[in-house]
């Protein structure tokens, strides 16, 4: 059984960071001028809110429960893609332990479906999602009013049969004016707050198209030379994988410990390494090289915080925001040929107990990637 020492446990701390960044972010994120900030994503959290713009521009705006009513766990989620003409969906996420009070839960699908209420007015059903059970769509007309609710106090409630549901308006309206910058919608007839019906809409950023990426399969037995032996003591291995990490002690502190490497060969020449490099409470994380089968071995650092190798070519990192997993931070790396790029970044949302795993896929990097 591993033994959990405290320095093995530091790098837990990467989703502390994390969270500590966007908490920070209300203060420390500046909005250059349009044109500098182009797809550069943008990241906050304020109260029950948050805020998530990818680097296509398009912005995700989801609002929670507050903490103290976690028995009836909710959120919502607005999406908004850039450019003038760009409509705001509405969709919601009901959670909760299926054998606590709000049994409601189970009774979600074709007999009964979620009402949406705000400050006691009922605006109707929601329709049906896609998405799973607990979730649901709302229809323009409600996205429309409560983006207009949030512009002040409002109570705002999903509502099953006798079974209530409260999504907390607190912090709602600096997410939407952070939004509104990201998309350089402030002062025009499409900024959420504020709007300016009579002003031109040519500060509105356009969206920009996600990069493209070549997945290539890795290729075993690429010719005759992928039989040739590769033998490097672990010790060795180590030593020319350490001048790789800027950080040992925090961010490989495992590097030279007795767990084996696992090397697999991509291609005729460049081979992809593999060792345990920390563990912690409930994550772990493995650092992950390209480099040569031969000298000059030149590897290259992927990442220290993989969790799993697809041998079809992908690299993934899916870490635990904390213990019970209602919150996910997750990471992929495509194999292009001659490296990882990375392809896919982003969270499942903060910490509420909506769903295992979160509620929502918040990205702050998207990609196409060709197969």
């Amino acid at each position: 059984m591993l033994t959990i020492d405290p320095i093995i446990q530091q790098p837990n701390t990467r989703w502390r960071n994390l969270s500590l960044k966007l908490l920070a972010a209300i203060s420390t994120i500046m909005i250059s001028p349009l044109s500098s900030i182009a797809a550069t994503p943008v990241e906050l959290i304020n109260q029950d809110w948050q805020l998530v713009c990818d680097n296509t521009r398009t912005c995700r705006m989801a609002g929670y429960q507050t903490d103290f009513t976690s028995d009836f766990p909710a959120s919502i989620l607005l999406t908004r893609q850039a450019g003038n003409r760009a409509e705001i969906t509405g969709d919601i996420k009901l959670g909760g332990d299926k054998n606590g009070s709000n049994k409601a839960l189970l009774e979600l699908g074709n007999r009964h479906r979620v009402s949406l209420f705000i400050d006691g007015k009922d605006l109707g059903e929601t329709t049906s999602s896609s998405l799973g059970a607990g979730y649901a769509a709302l229809s323009s007309s409600q996205v429309k009013t409560l983006l207009d609710s949030l512009t002040k106090s409002s109570k705002i409630e999903l509502v099953v049969r006798n079974s209530r549901w409260q999504v907390s308006d607190h912090g709602a309206t600096a997410i939407m004016l952070k939004a509104d910058e990201a998309q350089g919608r402030v002062g025009t007839p499409s900024a959420l707050l504020n709007p300016k019906p009579n002003k031109p809409n040519s500060n509105v950023l356009a969206a920009v198209d996600a990069p493209q990426l070549n997945l290539v399969l890795p290729n075993a037995v690429a010719d005759a030379n992928s039989n040739k032996s590769f033998s490097l003591k672990s010790s060795q291995l180590s030593d020319i994988m350490k001048g790789t990490i800027k950080d040992l002690s925090n961010d490989c502190p495992r590097l030279y410990n007795k767990n084996p490497w696992k090397v697999k060969r991509l291609n005729s020449t460049q081979l992809l390494a593999q060792h345990n490099c920390w563990s912690g409470a409930y994550n772990t994380g493995d650092g992950m090289w390209v480099m040569n089968d031969r000298q000059p071995y030149n590897p290259k650092l992927v990442t220290t915080s993989a969790t799993a190798y697809d041998e079809k070519g992908i690299i993934s990192s899916v870490q635990k925001g904390r213990g019970i997993g209602d919150c996910l931070a997750i990471t992929e790396w495509v194999w292009t040929g001659k490296g990882f790029a990375k392809s896919k970044e982003g969270t499942t949302g903060l910490c509420r107990l909506i769903a295992e795993g979160g509620a929502w896929w918040l990205p702050t990097l998207v990609s196409q990637v060709k197969r």
